[in-house]
């Protein structure tokens, strides 16, 4: 029976997957491997199965039994056996590799990715990014290295696992610093932390600062402030990263989160920027930084639930490169910002956050 690696991608919804196994239950393949990923507009379900018949009436049936079930942008390789392996150890492997020959990037990438096609290329073409058959992987400021798979379109997921593959090679820089200052585009410096146990008092106090209406469109209801335990679940490792900025007096002036949530490769981005601070590019400086932190951690995608009347937080995630959708909420809309695995030049907004870090 031939072995097929097989995409295909579908809404982000209870059940869709189900729907897609029992597709291919019925043309008799068995699935020997799952694994989930994003896609432009949902997330992407890859098969490896085995099936019954002549190879390429098998993948002709399962492009027709996926489309039947609601998959799209469906794909159907060959695989081979060896692909049949536990992806973590064979990606620890080959960091390891990576780590004593950094001259065998694009070979290492290759396997990693499964492209056959893997090559130097002139850091420009890292601008192409993640979709289609070819794929830009940036390393350092000046080169890149272009992996090209016929037949098989790279993911987001997989874009990110290439930088994070790329990152392993890269010198330490050492844990980032307790705080970091930060000026703005009028002149003000803040200095932007991560959040403490101590700090619940201050961030209490900006919640009192902050207008019905800013703590409307952060909260969906205008409460005065998170009860003291949310405050200290803000803290937790767990619970992701909270980031407080302070003006110059010290008091603490916006908050910003980077929340897990339980889709793989994504999180939960929100604001809380006091109304005499808004409009002075400080929620932009708190973005850029979050969406380095997001990357870091080897995050996919950051997403935003906000109210579609919200054209501040649209504008500033948008601008950034995310994308509106609705949702089944009237008036509440989800901005998704694609990370893509990218290191796009470091904003002067983070300059002194880390060190440079080349290969």
């Amino acid at each position: 029976m031939p072995l097929l690696r097989v995409r295909a991608e579908i809404e982000d919804r209870p059940g869709r997957l189900a729907l897609l196994t029992a597709a291919l239950a019925r043309r008799g393949a068995n699935i020997l491997g799952l694994s989930v990923q994003l896609g432009p507009d949902g997330v992407v379900d890859e098969f490896i199965v085995d099936v019954p018949g002549r190879e390429g009436d098998a993948a002709a049936g399962l492009h027709r039994a996926l489309a039947g079930a609601g998959g799209v942008r469906t794909a159907v390789v060959p695989a081979r056996p060896r692909e049949l392996v536990d992806e973590t150890t064979r990606a620890l492997v080959l960091a390891a590799r990576l780590r004593a020959e950094p001259d065998a990037l694009p070979d290492v990438l290759g396997e990693l990715l499964r492209a056959p096609g893997a090559r130097w290329a002139p850091a420009a073409h890292a601008a192409a990014g993640a979709g289609g058959e070819t794929l830009a992987v940036p390393v350092g400021e000046r080169r890149a290295v272009l992996l090209n798979r016929p037949g098989l379109p790279f993911t987001a997921t997989e874009a990110a696992r290439a930088d994070a593959m790329v990152r392993s090679a890269l010198p330490a820089a050492g844990p980032p610093p307790a705080s970091r200052r930060a000026v703005l585009a009028e002149g003000t410096a803040v200095t932007i932390r991560p959040m403490r146990g101590g700090d619940a008092d201050a961030v209490r106090a900006m919640h009192g600062r902050c207008s019905l209406e800013t703590r409307r469109l952060r909260y969906f209801s205008a409460k005065p402030a998170p009860p003291r335990r949310a405050l200290e679940r803000f803290c937790e490792p767990w619970h992701g990263v909270t980031l407080l900025a302070e003006g110059p007096d010290g008091s603490v002036v916006a908050m910003a989160h980077l929340i897990h949530v339980l889709d793989p490769g994504v999180a939960e981005l929100a604001f809380l920027v006091e109304d005499a601070w808004q409009g002075r590019g400080l929620g932009r400086v708190l973005t850029r930084l979050l969406v380095e932190l997001g990357r870091d951690r080897g995050l996919v995608e950051l997403r935003a639930t906000t109210f579609s009347e919200n054209a501040r937080m649209r504008r500033l995630l948008t601008a950034l490169g995310g994308r509106t959708v609705r949702t089944e909420e009237p008036g509440v809309v989800e901005v998704r910002l694609r990370l893509d695995g990218r290191r796009g030049g470091a904003s002067p907004a983070l300059a002194g956050w880390r060190g440079d870090r080349h290969l």
